[in-house]
């Protein structure tokens, strides 16, 4: 029988172990993982195969307990005693700490370089689905307000918001992630909003709330887990309490201060050449999702004509107004074609249905998932705004500033004042120079975040496959249903033609008049 490790004994580098090599979204260590940091152990060869073979199970992962007693067996191992399932039972003392390095070089040699981001757009579009549904509340005859249910696939949860608590949620999100990619928010709502504008700020808000879901960073984070997943009574207060005493992404990042030495020596450059990349991407993408609004706009128009098309003929084909008898001419013409043309309007009817539900797919298929791209590529732009105003500013303030104290230092030297003014400068001094510091590990941090975004943008740019076989799909099913509805409504044509006479093709030369009939010209 497995003795049981229980999470509550075991020591936080323990803890700190497996938060370095367990997989992200999930609760478990990959065996080629563990196996790679048995390797870490400099034990002999056989030995480790002994550790694996006590925790290891038929599956392919290896639990949180099963590596808890493996990281048991390694400390015991390293201290000359053989790894065995008694051995594990005879603990009486603090489980001991293994000798496995720096738990950095752990997880770089687990997940590889932190700056790089290996992952695929599939699996950005598995870590979460959230969908985004309108709750109007109404008090009296006027909208009062709008409240949102947000149902998420990962947490298996559904929750209540409103604009605001959106608000709320995003201006802590950019406090606590300052250097990353944070979608913007839709516009407030304007006097009289209809719903037309409800309705493209909720799929404003899906887009949003679903980058943020999917994001490598944003996806780990309490902040998060709140906003999907609290039910309380007072959500802003209780996103606002999660940033209390935590800091920002700067202040939690164990790599933060040595994020210098993990960019590359021409990092500048690249990022110049990449904003401007980027900026052309995102002129592109904004032409595409304008034509393929257009194009949505015209399957609904289209949907709106063919609907009228069909009224007209079925109010044609109603028409009670009596023929006089000197028309007729004793032909009950008129109303053989009337019948007719009131049993058409049923398949225009179905004609229209079909181009409205083409450019719904149009519209939900290929200019959303445009617009999803195009809300990450202007994140991106505020980012490099925010940082080329924010932290390169604010570092320049700072060194003008050390300077500026520097040359008081010097004023207040030659001139000989007491030395409790000049011991009071000299500690402004050392904190400005601290300060310094630390605008410098901010900015390279910064700069190492960017990196990090940059390659986000470019794992995103795949979703430009997506959009292109969502729209060939859409024009392919919306074409194939409306001729097989063309197809069903020519038949019927029959009874708008005399004794069932096939209609004659109507080429410029059946609009001609015979020559064996016109006059002859003297």
């Amino acid at each position: 029988m497995e003795t049981e490790i229980n999470e509550g004994d075991v020591p936080p580098y323990y803890r700190k172990v497996y938060e370095a090599i367990c997989c992200k979204h999930e609760d478990y260590v990959r065996r080629s993982d563990f196996h790679k940091l048995l390797n870490r152990t400099e034990l002999p060869p056989l030995v480790q195969s002994q550790i694996a073979e006590i925790v290891e199970s038929k599956e392919e992962s290896i639990t949180k307990s099963a590596l808890y007693r493996a990281l048991v067996l390694i400390a015991l191992a390293q201290q000359g005693k053989q790894p065995s399932p008694k051995l594990l039972e005879n603990i009486t003392q603090e489980y001991p700490k293994p000798r496995l390095g720096e738990l950095e070089s752990i997880r770089m040699q687990t997940h590889g370089n932190p700056i790089l981001l290996s992952m695929t757009l599939q699996d950005l579009l598995h870590v979460d689905t959230v969908q985004v549904e309108l709750i109007p509340e109404k008090k009296g005859l006027f909208l009062k307000h709008v409240e949102y249910e947000l149902s998420s696939q990962r947490f298996k949860s559904s929750v209540y918001r409103r604009y605001n608590d959106f608000v709320v949620f995003h201006e802590v999100l950019l406090q606590r992630f300052p250097y990353r990619m944070v979608p913007a928010l839709p516009p407030k709502r304007m006097l009289r909003a209809d719903r037309e504008f409800i309705e493209s700020r909720r799929r404003a808000l899906k887009r949003f709330i679903n980058l943020v879901a999917r994001h490598p960073f944003f996806s780990e984070d309490e902040l998060l887990n709140i906003f999907l997943c609290f039910n309380g009574p007072d959500i802003q207060n209780k996103i606002r309490e999660s940033l209390r005493g935590v800091g920002d992404e700067f202040m939690t990042c164990e790599i933060a201060t040595t994020a210098k030495e993990l960019l590359p020596p021409d990092i500048q450059a690249q990022f110049g050449a990449s904003r401007e990349l980027i900026r052309n991407i995102y002129n592109s993408f904004h032409k595409l999702r304008d034509r393929a609004e257009r194009m949505a706009n015209r399957s609904a128009e289209n949907a709106t004509d063919l609907l009228l098309f069909g009224k007209e003929l079925s109010i044609l084909g109603s028409d009670t107004t009596p023929v006089p008898s000197w028309a007729s001419a004793a032909s009950n013409t008129w109303s053989t074609l009337k019948q007719a043309l009131k049993g058409l309007s049923v398949e225009f009817a179905l004609l229209a249905d079909k181009a409205a539900q083409q450019g719904k797919r149009e519209e939900e298929e290929v200019v959303e998932k445009l617009n999803l791209f195009l809300d990450l590529l202007q994140s991106y732009k505020d980012l490099c705004e925010r940082h080329e105003k924010g932290v390169l500013h604010e570092h320049q303030r700072a060194l003008q500033k050390y300077s500026s104290m520097k040359r008081q230092m010097m004023s207040v030297t030659v001139q000989n004042k007491e030395q409790i003014s000049v011991e009071q400068l000299e500690s402004r001094i050392v904190q400005q120079e601290n300060t310094i510091l630390t605008m410098e590990l901010r900015n390279y941090f910064s700069m190492y975040c960017l990196h990090q975004e940059t390659q986000l943008i470019h794992v995103y740019l795949h979703i430009i496959s997506h959009v292109l076989t969502a729209f060939i799909d859409s024009q392919i099913q919306g074409h194939r249903e409306m001729s097989e509805v063309w197809n069903d409504l020519k038949p019927k044509l029959g009874g708008l033609l005399p004794n069932g006479m096939p209609s004659p093709p109507l080429s410029p030369g059946n609009l001609q008049t015979p020559t064996s009939i016109l006059p002859t010209v003297n």
